[in-house]
């Protein structure tokens, strides 16, 4: 049972992986077989669907994410490995996997320009900024986090990788009149530059950021169930186009919130 911690671990850094090969393979790419006569044949192959079952898999990585800490406090088992393996497992799963995500939206975005004819690799590589900020971010907790009792200083990279998981599930599971809108925030270059740029800074950033378990009673966290009923009601309403709502009302809440024995 001591070992079930890191297992949860190497889950979490398996589903990122996962994630990683389900988007990166999802743009549309020709195959060749054995046509009439012999001759070769080239068909298209599409695997648009496979972007979504990225994010389906980043989600799963973080629910391994919040297991294995879980566990370890209930089995009371900590070794220096497992925080290491769990940073290490948290770039992969929520900073190469988001970042993939940022690389096909821009590449989509790039070919869709006007006389695009190929796509310059040096347009879509700042989309891997997010990994490089995320490994940042997680290396200073590791040496921060003894002093990040009841917040965590800069944005979690877990929070950021599911805020960029969300995107492929609004293509695909919203409503035509929302899915539009997005599609067209997709085929602007400069919002998703943007858009890393913010969140990359919100990750190295000295902004206190809310916990999701933490202590204090009901009274102390009104905003974490704030934010579980405004994301369930958002849901039944709006369905995944909820979940951005959610990241931007946490990114508030934590701004706002009055962290107890702490002068913001």
């Amino acid at each position: 049972m001591k070992h079930l911690p890191n297992l949860l671990t190497l889950a979490n850094l398996f589903c990122g992986c996962i994630a990683t090969a389900y988007i990166l393979t999802a743009q549309p790419y020709l195959s060749m077989s054995v046509g009439h006569a012999g001759l070769p044949a080239w068909q298209w192959i599409y695997g648009a669907n496979q972007m979504y079952l990225g994010s389906v898999f980043i989600v799963i990585a973080a629910v391994c994410d919040m297991l294995d800490g879980a566990v370890a406090r209930a089995l009371k088992v900590f070794s220096p490995i497992g925080k290491d393996l769990d940073s290490l497992a948290d770039v992969i799963s929520f900073g190469v996997a988001p970042s993939a995500i940022l690389f096909r939206m821009l590449w989509d975005c790039l070919a869709a320009e006007r006389n695009a004819f190929d796509v310059n690799m040096l347009g879509m590589a700042p989309a891997f900024l997010l990994a490089c900020f995320a490994a940042l971010r997680l290396a200073k907790f590791n040496i921060t986090s003894e002093t990040q009792k009841g917040y965590f200083v800069g944005m979690p990279t877990p929070a950021v990788g599911l805020f960029v998981a969300t995107f492929p599930l609004l293509m695909w599971f919203t409503p035509p009149v929302i899915s539009k809108y997005f599609a067209m925030f997709m085929q602007n270059k400069w919002g998703i530059y943007l858009l890393i740029a913010v969140l990359c800074w919100l990750m190295v950033s000295n902004i206190k950021f809310l916990k999701l378990l933490s202590g204090g009673g009901i009274k102390g966290m009104w905003p974490q169930l704030l934010l579980l009923v405004i994301g369930i009601g958002g849901i039944f309403v709006l369905g995944f186009a909820a979940l951005p709502l959610v990241f931007v009302l946490y990114v508030i809440l934590s701004l706002v919130y009055k962290y107890p024995g702490v002068n913001k």
